[in-house]
């Protein structure tokens, strides 16, 4: 009876006060599924995105027995199963718990950990944090230390990023971040509430550069030592809204406890709030949880905590560009993008097997919708992105899905008024025939399949980028600066600073069915929404400046490709 019962609303006060939640999230897991116009929507919890080959099998196989055979990668590096069945509930669980995908039943929503996919892969970086995540993990589903006990009550939105220092995910605004530094530590820090109305957050000109005067500043050690040095060497990470307090230095060895430990600090400063909040920066002002106050709730647990004062925010470090990413030792790493962050029963099946075959047994999936495959040689590594772009993944930095995202939409969604995926799949395959007709005006256009838009379009825009072929001299170019590429998330809460696109290139693009826009990412981009069946409006939306009614333009689904060309700049 109780799920029948209407939900209680938000609550939203006057002034600057924070609203109150009336009920939990309603983000799905792998045990609590979600209904959608396709059939239940199940979203598996993959920590730091990190699954072994065998994990990826399983995952397949039951998403094509269960679900209707595709698979998303969302925002968090979480995995989709979209057209589960009435009823398929119990056995999704068992096969999940069989592969050692649903460890605790009591944490299946709060186990939302992103990790820099690269970590340990590329010689960048001061820490492999893919320790890290394990023993985050194992601590957020052990109840048994009695510090630990409240965090099954986390929010299915609450998020963890551990950056190996290179400045990636540490961008992606989560609740609490751990950042890897050059002496053998970590920053712990905590997101902090929203501004107020009238308080201004720090801009983007002014968060450009860390100069000496107001690079991060230590205090002594509470024995009276000195800090190692080395924070010079951490990544400048731009992050969205003010901080509540400054950093916290902590050991390697305390920094996954240290972590937890924010998040029960957070949960303590929501009940005293009495706002039910899901993230940190929801808390209100005066119950934001402090960088004094975590470091006593560390103290008493035994983990010695430093105050470190936060300077301005610098760059932050782009997401891995597709192909292959030389590393030490001779061995190469495999960076592949989804188009729409959506994979094929057979797309899936290849990558499992390329997995296997590179040796490391491991798929890495990452926040911007894509997957590290790691441990070629340069030869496999260059081999295996072949493999996968004949298959119509990307893999080659100069592909016209980077940088393009778009919702669920028809027939998945019931409030989308466009099969906007379908729609988002034509644009591409316009955009890559302009491209392609420029290079090669002989050729015969690639026509779209009807039945299958978003595969053929993936072989047109592949056909458009040097065959979707990474050129011979890739393995060599470093495979880590540029070629963002992402759609925001699906479902999976939007996080701030999602890149889509690479830093001065043309603006990202996110194509919504409706106007909640879900999964639209932050910062300036290009809004296309369905107005009809097959129209949209497009405009620029995202900055102070913008005037998205005044300068939107109507076209019809067939002159999206023109119009979002135009409001990108790359006409």
């Amino acid at each position: 009876m109780l799920a029948a019962m209407p939900l209680p609303p938000t609550t939203t006060p006057p002034g600057d006060e924070t609203p109150v939640r009336g009920r939990d999230d309603a983000c799905p897991g792998a045990l609590r599924l979600h209904p959608a116009d396709d059939g239940s929507l199940a979203r598996i919890r993959v920590p730091g995105g990190l699954l072994t080959a065998c994990q990826a099998r399983a995952v397949g196989r039951l998403a094509e027995e269960l679900g209707d055979g595709r698979l998303d990668i969302t925002s968090r590096g979480n995995l989709q199963v979209r057209g589960l069945g009435a009823g398929c509930g119990a056995e999704l669980a068992a096969r999940l718990r069989a592969a050692g995908l649903l460890p605790s039943d009591r944490h299946d929503r709060v186990r939302n950990i992103v990790a820099s996919p690269l970590s340990g892969l590329d010689g960048r970086g001061h820490a492999d944090v893919t320790a890290w995540v394990r023993e985050l993990d194992t601590v957020l589903c052990d109840d048994t230390p009695t510090e630990h006990e409240e965090l099954s009550g986390l929010s299915g939105r609450f998020l963890f990023a551990l950056d190996d220092g290179r400045g990636d995910v540490a961008a992606l605004g989560a609740d609490v971040t751990l950042i890897a530094t050059p002496d053998g530590g970590a920053l712990l820090r905590v997101e902090g509430p929203l501004p107020c109305p009238g308080v201004s957050s720090p801009s983007p000109s002014s968060a450009a550069t860390t100069h000496p005067e107001t690079a991060p500043r230590r205090t002594p050690r509470t024995d009276g030592s000195a800090l190692p040095d080395g924070d010079a060497g951490v990544a400048g990470v731009a992050t969205d809204g003010p901080v509540a307090g400054g950093d916290l230095w902590v050991r390697s060895g305390d920094a996954p406890r240290a972590a937890a430990l924010a998040a029960v600090e957070f949960l303590a400063k929501a009940r005293e709030s009495g706002t039910r909040a899901w993230r940190v920066r929801e808390l209100p002002a005066r119950h934001a949880v402090t960088a004094d106050d975590l470091a006593a709730r560390l103290a008493d647990a035994g983990i010695e905590a430093v105050p470190v004062e936060r300077g301005p925010a610098g760059a932050s470090a782009a997401p891995p560009a597709p192909g292959p990413v030389p590393g030490p030792h001779g061995r190469h790493a495999l960076s592949v993008v989804l188009p729409l962050g959506r994979v094929s029963a057979a797309q899936w099946r290849l990558l499992t097997a390329l997995a296997s075959r590179g040796g490391a047994d491991e798929l890495r999936m990452t926040p911007w919708r894509g997957v590290v495959l790691p441990g070629f040689s340069p030869a496999d590594a260059r081999g295996a992105a072949l493999e996968l772009s004949d298959a119509g993944l990307v893999t080659a930095p100069d592909s016209p899905w980077l940088g393009v995202g778009a919702c669920t939409g028809r027939p998945g969604c019931a409030k989308s008024l466009a099969d906007v995926r379908t729609d988002t799949a034509r644009m591409v395959s316009g955009t890559a025939r302009t491209v392609a007709d420029a290079a090669h005006p002989v050729d015969a256009a690639h026509p779209v399949d009807a039945a299958h838009p978003v595969d053929a379009a993936q072989r047109v825009a592949g056909a458009s980028s040097g065959g979707g072929r990474p050129r011979g001299d890739l393995a060599g170019d470093g495979g880590t600066d540029g070629g963002r590429c992402g759609d925001g998330r699906t479902g999976d809460g939007r996080t701030g600073g999602d890149p889509l696109s690479a830093g001065p290139g043309p603006l990202p693009v996110y194509v919504s069915g409706c106007e909640r826009r879900c999964g639209h990412p932050g910062g300036r981009y290009v809004d296309a929404l369905a107005t009809g069946d097959t129209a949209y409006r497009v405009t620029v939306r995202g900055a102070e400046d913008d005037t998205p009614e005044a300068d939107s333009v109507d076209v019809t689904a067939e002159q999206l490709a023109g119009a979002v060309a135009a409001a990108r700049g790359t006409t």
